[in-house]
């Protein structure tokens, strides 16, 4: 599982890295007062913050992950699970029996014997609101890049058929 999510943090780099290359690129080169260009270059950026805080947070579950599986003396329950809480929980006959990683939002789910289950708080609380944020936002300024062209193309064609007559 760690060879994944490690593939993961790998691809939400390179994403990263491509679209803040393709944002600043549309800053410079095309940029200069084209409002649709401009919001592409936004939209790309934001979404290359995204995938950074994406790939931050995925780098995060590994560390845990690595954490859980190493074995050993000190092995059981996980030491990923070992939160502030948990010997409180122990002597009252909750174990520790599993742990599973979620994607949505990003974190480290450590399973209890009673059904239950608790984020162990190794991904920071700000990280999937910010990643959410950036990602609505740069979905939101290449919305709006597609509306503001598609609204000039019928601005264009209605003046054109205008001049026809």
């Amino acid at each position: 599982m760690a060879l994944l999510n490690l593939l993961f943090v790998l691809v939400a780099a390179v994403v990263a890295v491509a679209l803040a290359g393709y944002g600043f690129g549309q800053l410079t080169e095309r940029g200069r007062g084209e409002l649709p260009a401009l919001l592409r270059a936004f939209g790309a950026l934001a979404g290359a913050v995204a995938a950074a805080l994406c790939a931050w947070g995925l780098l995060i579950i590994v560390g845990a992950v690595v954490t859980a599986q190493d074995g050993g003396t000190d092995s059981a329950p996980p030491q990923s699970c070992r939160t502030a809480g948990w010997w409180e929980r122990h002597q009252r006959g909750v174990e520790i029996v599993d742990y599973s990683v979620s994607y949505l939002p990003l974190g480290f789910v450590c399973e209890t014997s009673d059904g239950g289950s608790y984020d162990n708080g190794d991904v920071p609380g700000y990280l999937n609101p910010a990643l959410l944020g950036f990602a609505l936002a740069g979905a939101g300024c290449i919305i709006s890049a597609g509306y503001v062209s598609e609204m000039r193309a019928r601005g264009r064609y209605r003046n054109r058929a205008g001049e026809a007559q």
